[in-house]
């Protein structure tokens, strides 16, 4: 019988690191060897998110990467940006496969990094030589390269519902490069565990907020980048992202030019089917339904649907999904199946919890 996969969670005190243990748990052929949270060290795991009790009462070290290499396989790390770009470094020195979830390596230049990421104290890219190993970890955009990399930088959330809305009407040449306006909802899990005013809850219970709008999210280069080259050229957007009173749950509605106003609906319908139709995590849904985060949430799933305005003369497309899981570390869980040569849906067959 094969041995499990001994893998390490870095960063496991936020709701992403908490996330990932959930389908680690209960994924056939993976074993957690350790997990790391220097601000929780000390304490077991289920003293820091009670939902393991009974499950899991592992204890937390401080991050040490030799030690890691002396337990575990495969590395999953959960860190700020910044910050995980340097255990990720030590950690692949030590040759040990890593699925990143920050955003140190989601971007392909250095340059476009530095302009969106860096701090006042930290100027350049914390490990520039890693970033041609990376491969970005979308699965429906980059499967056969994931199988092979050592290195996968995990999509942001807010850009894995954009970017799979945006994707067969940009790959098919269906609509204008330019103009494209993406809306996103999310819930205020997208913020991190970390309290602050903006996300205390009686201050943004009751209201819906914009936030960093007009081009200055961190989530926008990186949805660029992947368009431009789905559509084989540059691609320009303009990204409002906003936080409603909910936990968790992102809603993405895309709007874009077509390239030819005398296209009917059926056509961007049949675009989308033939894009996803072999997707075993997105399901396309018919003119008569839209997405609604509440039959994603705590799945691996996304849900589509794309329409068009005639008389506005606009493709709309909508995605939904769960932010923590699809949008963050379900979506590593399915990458570490590509990198093994498991089924791509092994620990990730769960059904969305409804209500």
């Amino acid at each position: 019988m094969e041995e499990p996969l001994a893998v390490a969670v870095v960063g496991a005190s936020g709701y992403t690191g908490a996330e990932l243990l959930r389908l680690l748990l209960v994924h056939p052929r993976i074993r957690i060897a350790s997990i790391c949270a220097d601000r929780a060290a000390g304490k077991r795991i289920d003293e820091v998110f009670p939902q393991f009790r009974g499950r899991l009462d592992m204890p937390i070290a401080e991050f040490d990467p030799a030690a890691i290499a002396g337990t575990a396989q495969l590395v999953f790390t959960a860190l700020p940006h910044g910050h995980s770009a340097r255990a990720v470094d030590a950690l692949r020195q030590r040759d040990l496969k890593v699925i990143d979830l920050s955003a140190d390596f989601r971007l392909d230049r250095a340059s476009v990094y530095e302009e969106w990421y860096a701090s006042a104290d930290e100027l350049s890219h914390p490990a520039v030589g890693r970033l041609a190993e990376a491969v970005y970890g979308l699965p429906e955009l980059h499967r056969e390269r994931i199988r092979t990399a050592n290195l996968v930088a995990a999509p942001g959330c807010y850009p894995t519902s954009a970017i799979l809305a945006s994707a067969p009407l940009l790959h098919g040449g269906l609509v204008e490069a330019s103009g494209i306006v993406v809306d996103s909802k999310s819930g205020v899990s997208g913020a991190g565990r970390s309290p602050g005013l903006a996300t205390h809850f009686p201050e943004l219970g009751e209201g819906i907020r914009p936030y960093k709008i007009a081009g200055t999210h961190r989530h926008t280069p990186e949805i660029e980048q992947e368009l431009s080259k789905l559509a084989r050229g540059d691609v320009s957007l303009s990204f409002t992202p906003h936080l409603v009173p909910m936990s968790r749950g992102i809603l993405s509605c895309v709007y874009a030019r077509p390239t030819d106003s005398s296209r009917n609906a059926r056509v961007y319908q049949e675009a989308f089917e033939k894009y996803y139709e072999n997707e075993p995590f997105v399901s396309v849904l018919g003119p008569d339904a839209l997405p609604d985060t509440s039959f994603v949430r705590g799945s691996n799933r996304v849900h589509l649907a794309v329409r068009y305005d005639a008389r506005a003369k606009l493709v709309v497309a909508i995605a939904a999904i769960d932010n923590l899981c699809k949008g963050s570390s379900g979506q590593a869980l399915q990458c570490c199946n590509l990198m093994q040569g498991w089924p791509e849906d092994m620990g990730l067959e769960a059904v969305a919890a409804f209500p």
